[in-house]
This record gives C-alpha cells, structure tokens and sequence, in this order.
C-alpha cells in the first residue's frame, strides 16, 4: 500500500513537471540564512526532544533488554545520545558566537548608550555624573582618575576599568552599587527632580 501510494505521488509530480516544464515557471527562492539566535533555539528543541528519549529508555531498562523490541531500542538510544552530543556541541558553539556578538556590540557603545545600558533606571542621574567628570570621554583624564566616571587607581583595581565605554560604565556601576546608589563616590552628583 505504501508503494502504491509513493508510486503514485511520483508520477503525479512527472505529470505536472510535464504540463508546467521549469523554463516556463517563474519561481523566485530567496535563500534566508538563520541567525545564530534562531539556530540555538532548534537546537535546544532538539536537546530537549533527545534528553526525552534518552530519559525513556533510561527509565524503562527492561525494554532495552526484550527478545522482541531490545535490538531497536538499542539502536534508538544510541541514535539519540549521538544526537543529543552533536545538539549539545552545537548549543555550546552557538552560545560562543552569540557571546562574542554581544560583546562586539557592547564594546561599539557610544557613551551615552554604554552608560544607560549599565545603568538601567538610573541612566540619567549616571549621564549627568559623567557629563560633569569627563565630558562623556572615555580617554578623560585628571592626576590618578581615568575614564568616563573620573575613577581612582583604588576604585579601578576593585570595580574594574577597561577602554571602552560600556567598561568603564559596567565598573562605575558595581561602584555605585557598593557605595548604596546614593553617588557619594563621585564629586559631581546628578541634579534630583522634584517629585
């Protein structure tokens, strides 16, 4: 019954090639590349499909070992755990590249985006601050204090520092939240609105 029904979507599909040959159709494909992003979510769908079988053979052993269904069950959990590596494999080299992405586009912040992405809720008091320290330079410089925030060589050697902005504000900002967010590191403060 299979083959007759192979059998006959095969010459259903000559016939049509036949009646509509390829010179004539107009079909456009536009080849679309999935972004890292997407290809790590197939990935985790098939981890987590593999994961389940794996875990069914592994919780009914007795099958493994029937006269009658052991030999493909054997089969299946071995094509699963290969499977399941290549997905994990897969996951973990997808993981470094989206990584690596987000790491490009953080280091290429301008300062003011650098510094809201850091500092989240508090964007603009930690904008006026480094308006007032540094001009909004990353390069700003004055005796032993260095970078967007104006940070000593103390403050650098525990928050942290770096050359690009999004550094210097990530360091700036476990600074402030050390310091219990109230900006007393600083000598320039944000002005507060009223409320």
């Amino acid at each position: 019954m299979c083959a007759f029904v192979l059998v006959t979507h095969a010459a259903a599909a000559a016939k049509k090639e036949l009646q509509h040959p390829a010179s004539t159709r107009q079909t456009t494909r536009v080849q679309i590349t999935p972004t890292p992003a997407a290809r790590l979510k197939r990935q985790l769908a098939i981890v987590r499909k593999e994961q389940s079988v794996v875990r069914f053979f592994r919780d009914h052993s007795p099958l493994l070992r029937s006269p009658e269904h052991g030999a493909a069950a054997r089969a299946e959990l071995r094509r699963s755990t290969r499977r399941l590596a290549a997905a994990q494999k897969n996951v973990a080299d997808l993981r470094r590249v989206l990584r690596a992405q987000t790491s490009r586009r953080l280091e290429a912040l301008p300062p003011k985006a650098a510094i809201c992405d850091a500092f989240d809720r508090f964007c603009g008091q930690a904008l006026q601050v480094a308006w007032c320290e540094s001009r909004l330079q990353t390069t700003a410089q004055n005796g032993q204090y260095l970078g967007l925030f104006q940070m000593g060589a103390y403050a650098r050697e525990l928050y942290g520092h770096g050359s690009t902005a999004h550094d210097q504000a990530v360091a700036a900002h476990r600074y402030f939240v050390a310091s219990g967010r109230d900006w007393s590191p600083w000598s320039c403060k944000p002005v507060r609105e009223a409320s």
